[in-house]
């Protein structure tokens, strides 16, 4: 196999598996295993270094697919990994930092209700976050299945 294909296919695999296991399994435990403010502040700090990861891993797939020998569809592929760096870029540089300075604005999730303004901003924020999240997963699944 050559390496551009060989990389490809690590690029893919990692982001894919990466934002599984970030959104399917450590946030999740996180947030049962602390409280939620806790919770909250251990995934915030995980934050960037999560989003660099997928960014990190776009932009080795997207450079190494027209290099690839054997990757299937090439131009749909490379379509879906440049809305994937889109979306991972807008959570990254965009959404995760409001986010962020909206939390450091509510003094706690525990005790602020659900219907402040602040919280109903933060909720919004992270339903985009949380779709964007999975748009990118299903992304990477079409690759994965392209492949």
């Amino acid at each position: 196999m050559q390496i551009p294909t060989f990389l490809y296919r690590l690029a893919i695999a990692c982001w894919v598996g990466g934002a599984s296991l970030f959104t399917f399994i450590l946030t999740p435990t996180i947030f049962k295993s602390y409280n939620r403010d806790m919770a909250g502040e251990i995934v915030g700090i995980l934050f960037p270094g999560y989003f660099k990861w997928g960014l990190v891993c776009g932009v080795i797939a997207l450079a190494t697919i027209f290099f690839s020998s054997t990757a299937k569809h090439k131009t749909i592929a490379t379509v879906i990994i440049a809305v994937m760096l889109v979306i991972t870029s807008v959570q990254a540089f965009v959404v995760e930092p409001k986010a962020a300075a909206l939390k450091k604005e509510i003094p706690s999730f525990e005790t602020t209700p659900k219907d402040d303004p602040l919280r109903v901003q933060f909720r919004k924020l992270h339903g985009v976050s949380a779709a964007s999240n999975l748009a990118v997963i299903g992304g990477g699944i079409v690759l994965i299945v392209l492949l």
